[in-house]
Order: C-alpha cells, then structure tokens, then sequence
C-alpha cells in the first residue's frame, strides 16, 4: 500500500462511495450534502481518529494534496472568461457588489473582534482563530483545505483542521437556516414568486442526469491529431501556475513575507489569458474545459483535506469555535433582513437569499435557496449574482483577500483588522447611499 497512486486511488475510491451515499440516503439528499464532504467524512472515521483503517502513510499522501490542488483550483479561475462592462450592468450589478463586499466584510470583522477581545485572552487562541470564518464559510471547504499550508508556515498548524470544521458548519448553517429564513419570507409574503399556498419546494433535478437531458460539458477547441484537448487545457493551467511562481518569487524577494501560490497563479492565469488572446490560439482556451479540470482538482481537494483532519485540535478548540459561529451568523441575519431590503429595490428576498447561502456555505448552497424561492429564476437575482462573480471571486470569499488576510493579522493583529474591515463596511454604505443605491426598506 506504499504507492502514491494506490493512495491517490483510495481518495477516487472514497468519492465514488461518496456519491452512491449521497444519491441513496435520503437524508444526504434532503440537507444537499455534497459527495466529496461525505467522501471527506468517510475517510476521517476510517483513518487515525477513527477505525484506523487508512494507514499513516496515506494519510500523509492525503495530506500533501491540498496545496497542489488549491493552485490547480484557482490558476484557470480569469481564464476563459470575459469581464462584463461596469457601465453596462451597473444598475443591477452594483447592488449585488456591495452587498457581497459588505457581507464578506462583516465577517472579517466580527470574527476578528470577537477573537482578539474574547477569544484569544480566555482560550489562549491564536489571533488567526479570527479568519476562520471568512475562510471556511464564503471560501468554503477548498480555500479552508488549501490554507493550511498557509496556516502551517505562519506557526499554526491547527488552522487547517479548524478551518474545514468552520466550513463544515458554515454549510450547514447555509443550508438549515437558509431554509428556516424561506419559510418565514414565504409566511410573510417577503418572496415575489413563491407564496404561501405553494409550499417550500428545493428543486427536481436529478442526481443522476438521464442520457436523454445530458449536457456536453466541454468544446473540441484543438484537433485531436494535435493533442486530447484535456491536455492543451492542462498545459494552459500548468502555465499559468508557472507564471505564478515566478511572480510569487518576485513579491517574496521585495515583500519579505512568505505568500502562498494559488492566489498568484490566478494572476498567472489572468496574463496567459491575456496574452493568448492576442495570437491566433485565442479561440482554443475553452472555458467548460478549464472547469472541468478545476472541478476534478476540487473535489478530491475536498476529500483529502477533510481526511486528514486532527480531530484533537477540534475538541480542544470546539466552545471557541461555537462561539466565532454564533456571532457570525447574527451578523449574517443583521446582513440579510436589515441591509438586504434597503440594498435591493425590488426582489429583495430574492437577491439576499442568494448571498446569504453563498456567504454562509458557498456558491453552490446560495444558488439551491435561489432555486427554492425561484424555481424557474424568473427574478434577476440569479443574472445579478452571476454578473458580479467576475468583480468579487477572485477578491474574496477565497480570493486574493482571503489568503493575505492570516498575514494582516499576523503583522497588525486582530482587532485593528477587524476594526479596519468594520469600517470599510461602514464606508461601502456610505457609497451605497452616494450612488444611489440604498432605499426605504422593502416589504
């Protein structure tokens, strides 16, 4: 069992279980929970912490995985896309920027503050304890896995493991109150396309896609005589996470600090992109593709950092950790119901409901409380939200922002961060209001 490829295999094997639990158990299928978190979880009962089935040394390979794969994860993320105009989607882009940039930022900033006044004085915590939850929860598992490297070289090797618990309950904080949220708006007519008499439905879609309704994931951009287009992808990614190197190696020389790669690798990604579309191969970079590599890099990402979890660490660290959630989701309440209906002219619910799951657990969970409350997307809150993707992933929520914000801390220590991002919140607000953006609440 020492092969590398044989552990890789068992981390396959464990996701392939992963997705029959979740399309057979009802109750995986009922809370949404995704296949590599079950997967995740599989590995974590059957590894040292639990029946200590996987041995140490897989256990090792699982725990070398995440940093490659976060790099792989983010390097295509400015590739294959086009930004959209700010002049030309600014009515219904800005709202949703703001919104998303202020929510984000109140959980920088309550964590922190919570962290460096209480947290860290009574538990003895590391002030990093404070990034937690804008790491885990809007970055979701992947940027809470791909962190830990961060974390580790820092000083604290306990972050990786408390990272991924917070995204663990961010998700389930996403999608349990998101639906408790639903149901209130539905009973007092807050939704515009779902009412009372409807009932609260999550969507049809299957988990296995039949033959007849399946969808082509990628496009033939380069002749198969030439190269598998999987692998002229690839070949973009591996470039782009080389031009990233380089420029990490760059800021490390003049900065000082000890930076982590991914984040420099979107930037790589960005110059091929840029590059690239200037010759004659401008056509060849197909966005389905790059996806479907990142999505691969992604789940087993997933499943080997929750793995490979010190489940110590999360017992020692469990009444702190409770304490930074239950802060987090009041300012998350505070962010939907107070600054959502004054944000939003119209289709507030809607509209906040998407960034609410988004914030708490991920695109994916504000995308399916989308979906209960506008099957069909009638409303704009779905164009909006994916209208704005381009101006505010790769910043936070695991973009840029996220993996400096642990070196922020380090240098300034948490409350004055905290206090900073408490008010960049205020200040966005106040430009809300400035440009016009900020209403009488709406009903």
């Amino acid at each position: 069992m020492g092969s590398p490829l044989v552990h890789v295999c068992v981390l396959g094997a464990l996701l392939f279980v992963g997705v029959i639990l979740r399309t057979r158990v009802q109750l995986l299928k009922t809370f949404f929970i995704p296949a590599s978190l079950i997967a995740g979880l599989l590995g974590l009962v059957l590894g040292p912490y639990g029946l200590k089935v996987i041995p140490d040394e897989m256990i090792a390979t699982f725990a070398m995985l995440p940093p490659i794969l976060i790099t792989v994860v983010f390097a295509p993320m400015l590739m294959g896309m086009r930004l959209p105009k700010l002049k030309n989607v600014g009515g219904m882009v800005g709202p949703q920027l703001l919104f998303g940039y202020i929510g984000d930022f109140l959980l920088i900033a309550a964590p922190l503050l919570i962290t460096g006044l209480v947290i860290a004085p009574l538990w003895g915590a590391n002030e990093m304890f404070g990034t937690l939850i804008e790491i885990g929860w809007p970055g979701g598992h992947g940027t809470a896995g791909g962190m830990a490297e961060v974390f580790t070289e820092l000083g604290w090797e306990d972050g990786g493991p408390l990272g991924l618990t917070a995204a663990t309950i961010g998700l389930f904080i996403g999608i349990i109150v998101g639906m408790i949220i639903i149901n209130n708006g539905v009973r007092k007519g807050h939704t515009l396309i779902l009412k009372p008499d409807h009932g609260v439905q999550r969507g049809d879609k299957p988990d296995l896609v039949p033959k007849a309704k399946q969808s082509v994931g990628s496009h033939i951009t380069v002749n198969k005589e030439v190269v598998e287009p999987l692998a002229y992808h690839f070949g973009l990614i591996a470039c782009a996470v080389l031009v990233g190197a380089v420029l990490l190696y760059g800021l490390e020389s003049l900065s000082g600090l000890n930076l982590p790669l991914f984040p420099m690798a979107m930037v790589g990604g960005l110059i091929v992109q840029f590059t690239i579309s200037k010759t004659q191969y401008a056509d060849s970079v197909d966005s389905g593709s790059l996806s479907l590599i990142q999505g691969l890099a992604l789940e087993l990402l997933i499943v080997s950092a929750i793995t490979t979890i010190k489940v110590p660490v999360v017992i020692a660290f469990a009444v702190p950790l409770l304490l930074v959630s239950l802060v987090s989701l009041a300012v998350l309440l505070f962010h939907f119901h107070f600054l959502g209906p004054r944000l939003f002219k119209t289709q507030w619910f809607e509209h906040s409901i998407v960034n609410f799951g988004a914030l708490a657990g991920v695109t994916a969970v504000g995308l399916m409380l989308l979906r209960t409350v506008d099957p069909e997307m009638k409303t704009d809150a779905a164009k909006a939200y994916a209208m704005r993707a381009p101006f505010l992933s790769p910043i936070i929520g695991g973009g840029l922002l996220t993996s400096v914000l642990p070196i922020l801390v380090i240098n300034y220590g948490a409350v004055t961060i905290g206090l900073v991002f408490l008010a960049a919140s205020g200040a966005l607000v106040v430009l809300a209001k400035l440009f016009g953006f900020w209403h009488p609440p709406q009903s």
